[in-house]
């Protein structure tokens, strides 16, 4: 169950989810905390994200456009988690 982020440091059994930019405006979130229980790759924890926010994040989550890091380094969706990773959904950031 998605759970504030504020309050589980410390815990080695919880990923850490950011969101940024545009992002977290269009989903009304910056970051939260998961038990990472049952979520073995980043596709696992999107399908959880979808589960527990609704059919609409599917669309941003896995655009081609979003690239995800864990742990600061850019990965594919297949990249498996451990627990205690930050996973970072990282939207196109455009500058000037």
């Amino acid at each position: 169950m998605a759970s504030p982020a504020i309050g589980c440091e410390g815990k080695t059994d919880v990923l850490r989810i950011r969101y940024f930019a545009s992002l977290r405006e269009e989903l009304g979130l910056a970051e939260e905390a998961v038990t990472s229980a049952q979520i073995g790759t980043v596709a696992d924890l999107i399908e959880f994200l979808v589960t527990q926010h609704g059919e609409g994040w599917r669309d941003h989550l896995t655009s081609p456009q979003v690239r995800v890091a864990v742990n600061q380094e850019l990965v594919e969706h297949e990249m498996a988690l451990s627990d205690g990773d930050e996973v970072a959904f990282l939207p196109p950031v455009t500058g000037g």
